[in-house]
């Protein structure tokens, strides 16, 4: 213990194995979210969904990740192949460096900073270049084209998600995650979705823009809008991009468990629902979300372009700097 918890090596080792047990059960989740959002897709739809390859289809995204893997990766003869390559390693790499401030139970997270919000924000940011950089190392004037498109969506959105962030502060009094969740101890009545129900669905509907999902999946427009960023893309780097869309999600779920759901508090504060560990409750919360972002998908038609920057800057900025004014004001005049 004393070698683990002094020696470099022993600290080095400790860091290795806790990124470890985040990533690989993050980078399962992410695979299996793939078949979870066509299964949904498929009910809603009156469809069987995947259900061939290994018992109901369970090992669908391993037959997936396999072709993925074995395809060839074309790189445009113009493109700039450093850039090119580069840019789906970004967009995936930024959705899982973000869980490093994400507390999944009481004590349970990796880097527990007193500025975790903030992270969480600059990280989240930071999508937008392995985007604009694919667009633009492409060569393509479809793809470059789709890139700005895409950033811009981006862009509009997360302005809103910041305010809604500012707003959750005020009412925790921390940047802390943990502090945050601590903040709505006591039961489902103290959670933040409650006062601050229009700012969660303001944050739910610009996590779905953020990560270019229905009815914001503009990205994905092929006959409309020739797709977008990832046109010249294709095998692993192709999939990388999708696969960072799903660890977005996730990524977002869990924010919004963590912001205003209560983090790893049981819905009611007394037995049996104590009994249950809080990484169970965590998991339940995101796994609720992440059924919603598919429920979505499933239903809701596509935006035009015009509509949804209408919505981001028209509509979603005044009302969540509105909300944020008033939820000052309360805390300020009412305690």
């Amino acid at each position: 213990m004393e070698f683990l918890t002094t020696h470099w090596l022993g600290q080095l080792i400790v860091i290795v194995a806790q990124c470890l047990a985040i990533t690989v059960p993050l980078l399962v989740a992410v695979a299996y979210m793939t078949y979870v959002d066509r299964k949904v897709w498929a009910a809603i739809q009156l469809r069987r969904g995947p259900n061939v390859v290994g018992p109901f289809g369970l090992l669908q995204p391993f037959a997936d990740g396999l072709k993925l893997v074995l395809k060839e990766t074309i790189v445009p003869s113009g493109a700039n192949k450093v850039l090119f390559v580069l840019a789906p390693m970004i967009t995936f790499a930024t959705a899982l460096i973000a869980w490093a401030v994400v507390p999944f139970d009481d004590g349970w997270v990796l880097a527990d900073v007193n500025v975790g919000i903030l992270y969480l924000f600059a990280i989240s940011s930071l999508g937008v270049y392995g985007i604009i950089i694919a667009g633009w190392a492409s060569n393509s004037k479809y793809a470059f084209l789709g890139a700005l498109r895409s950033a811009a969506q981006m862009v509009s959105y997360e302005v809103s998600i910041g305010f809604v962030l500012v707003t959750v502060l005020l009412c925790a009094g921390s940047l802390n995650l943990s502090e945050v969740v601590k903040a709505q101890a006591g039961g489902f009545w103290h959670w933040y979705w409650l006062p601050l129900l229009p700012m969660f669905v303001v944050f739910f509907i610009s996590a779905l823009a953020e990560t270019n999902r229905t009815p914001f999946d503009l990205p994905m427009s092929e006959a409309e809008l020739v797709a977008g960023f990832h046109t010249e893309y294709s095998a692993m780097a192709f999939g990388l991009f999708f696969l960072g869309e799903y660890a977005n999600m996730i990524l977002l779920s869990g924010m919004g468990a963590v912001l205003f759901l209560g983090g790893w508090y049981s819905p009611l504060p007394f037995a049996p629902f104590t009994w249950v560990p809080g990484l169970v409750w965590f998991a339940l919360k995101i796994a609720v979300l992440l059924f919603v972002f598919s429920w979505t998908k499933g239903t809701v038609p596509r935006y035009r372009y015009d509509q949804l920057m209408r919505l981001g800057w028209k509509i979603f900025l005044p009302f969540s700097l509105l909300w944020l004014v008033l939820t000052a004001a309360a805390i300020q005049f009412l305690g």
